[in-house]
């Protein structure tokens, strides 16, 4: 993988759903051209790579199609590559990865953790790096009652084995991140453990994306009795990412990018000060 994460600050990936359905802004790019626009406005705004998905993650989203899903992510993925913009496939189906990969994808953010059988080898193959994240259960039920014992534990514990797995199919060490899923199958309080548990997630010693940006459990506490709409949760969003930066995230996954690479350069000024 050509994409290196510097020591003194956190990649800021860019966040692109070519998605009817996404929980944010979904629909708001529905053609390639806007899409791609969308893209390189985020990297002029100082995102290091664009996560292109095409399949909704959303509590309660269902399955969508590989042939539909290559659809909306492929023509998009093939304009980014092109202008030499690192590109990020949001995927967990193999064929997804293949096809965007081989027009120029370096990346493979799959929420799933390698659950496809072929999904490790198609990684390896290519050299590119994999970003393995936790969910309980899936999209359509993931909300549903998640209960754990030891939240932090417990999602410490998957990531590590699905990054020696990785690493045992021939995925190089160096191309592993993983993320703890903040959102997927956890309650508030979980969420809480786990943006307070960082660094020992971050013991496991590979980089940790971490993905906060608009999700409902930061509406929910800072609106009070009445949660915050999805397009006012932007401050929340920053304070909760410098948490994060400030717990050791090395990638933080958001929609906006220019006020969160001003707050990453404040964070890292004040954790490198002499």
């Amino acid at each position: 993988m050509s994409l290196q994460i510097p020591p003194d600050r956190p990649l800021l990936m860019g966040i692109l759903n070519v998605t009817p359905d996404s929980f944010s802004d979904g629909g708001s790019y529905a053609d390639a051209a806007s899409a791609a626009a969308r893209g390189l406005a985020l990297i002029a705004e100082g995102a290091d790579l664009i996560d292109v998905g095409g399949e909704s993650t959303r509590p309660g989203a269902e399955p969508v199609p590989f042939e539909e899903e290559l659809r909306r992510v492929l023509p998009v993925v093939v304009a980014l590559a092109r202008q030499s913009v690192t590109v990020s496939i949001d995927t967990s189906k193999s064929v997804v990865a293949k096809s965007c990969l081989e027009a120029g994808a370096k990346v493979v953010n799959d929420v799933r953790a390698l659950s496809d059988p072929a999904m490790a080898e198609v990684c390896a193959e290519f050299g590119c790096g994999v970003c393995l994240m936790h969910m309980q259960n899936d999209p359509a039920t993931m909300q549903a009652e998640p209960k754990y014992g030891d939240v932090v534990r417990e999602v410490r514990d998957f990531l590590g084995e699905r990054a020696e797995s990785a690493r045992r199919a021939g995925i190089a060490e160096e191309n592993i991140w993983i993320d703890p899923g903040f959102g997927f199958g956890k309650t508030v309080e979980h969420n809480l453990a786990l943006l307070r548990g960082l660094p020992v997630i971050c013991e496991l010693g590979y980089p940790v994306l971490v993905g906060l940006s608009r999700k409902s459990f930061l509406g929910r506490i800072a609106g009070g009795d009445t949660p915050l709409p999805i397009r006012e949760r932007e401050g929340v969003t920053l304070a909760a990412q410098a948490l994060a930066q400030l717990g050791g995230a090395k990638v933080l996954r958001t929609h906006e990018i220019t006020e969160a690479v001003r707050v990453a350069r404040l964070i890292s000024a004040f954790q490198f000060l002499p």
